[in-house]
């Protein structure tokens, strides 16, 4: 995962100071995520996500598709759950 950030920072041109104040971090807990020596809150890593565009998956090294999900617009229920 840490290769995925860092990479995915580097092509967009962006410190870890710019990326950490987006997370509300310091630059050191963001230096960490992508040394590998912190793991990323799942708060965060959808942040880094949504802000990259693409999917938690990918960067978790789950999926090469750097393309995000489809979004979801409204819940599927198959049936109605009464207590």
């Amino acid at each position: 995962m840490k290769t995925r950030i860092k990479n995915l920072r580097e092509d967009n041109d962006l410190t870890q100071k710019q990326l950490s104040k987006f997370l509300n971090i310091s630059q050191v807990a963001y230096s960490y995520y992508e040394l590998n020596k912190r793991n990323i809150p799942l708060e965060s890593l959808c942040k880094l996500a949504d802000f990259y565009n693409t999917s938690v998956d990918y960067l978790l090294y789950r999926t090469d598709e750097v393309l995000p999900y489809p979004q979801v617009t409204k819940p599927v229920y198959k049936e109605t759950i009464t207590i």
